[in-house]
């Protein structure tokens, strides 16, 4: 087979994507490319690494990707995506490209599922259910509104 995708850097690019982070996303994917050696499974599971970017970086998000219409708090629904995208990985109908690009989907849902990411759905958009803006659990360093106001009332 090929040589295995390093898994810390594949986790640390989903990490990015979803705290919208795309320039420093960029270059993890590029060290990617540089690191996967040139095969059809690799290069499907590059062009579905990139359009995972493509999709997650559209300014009007789009509506109709999948990424979009994830619900990244939705442990269950992630699971189900999971196992049939890991159906896919094991059909042996698809090619080593489709078998290569739903691989990449299929590490996706699972650093997903594993990640702990604020209320809102897909964490698209900085305000949740109740109005508040809220940061990801996991960017302590980013500031917010309601934080910035509370300091200007005392």
């Amino acid at each position: 087979m090929n040589m295995p995708i390093p898994q810390a850097l594949v986790t640390r690019y989903f990490q990015l994507l979803v705290s919208r982070q795309f320039s420093e996303a960029e270059r993890e994917l590029e060290r990617l490319k540089q690191k996967m050696q040139k095969t059809e499974w690799n290069r499907g599971y590059f062009r579905a690494l990139f359009g995972m970017l493509l999709a997650r970086r559209s300014k009007n998000n789009d509506a109709g990707s999948f990424f979009s219409k994830l619900d990244f708090g939705d442990k269950a629904a992630l699971h189900d995506y999971r196992r049939e995208f890991l159906d896919h990985t094991k059909n042996g109908l698809h090619g080593d490209f489709d078998r290569g690009f739903f691989s990449a989907w299929t590490d996706c849902i699972r650093v997903l599922s594993r990640m702990q990411i604020a209320n809102s759905p897909n964490a698209n958009s900085a305000t949740s259910k109740n109005g508040k803006v809220e940061t990801l659990k996991n960017d302590k360093s980013q500031a917010t509104m309601g934080n910035f106001l509370k300091g200007k009332e005392d």
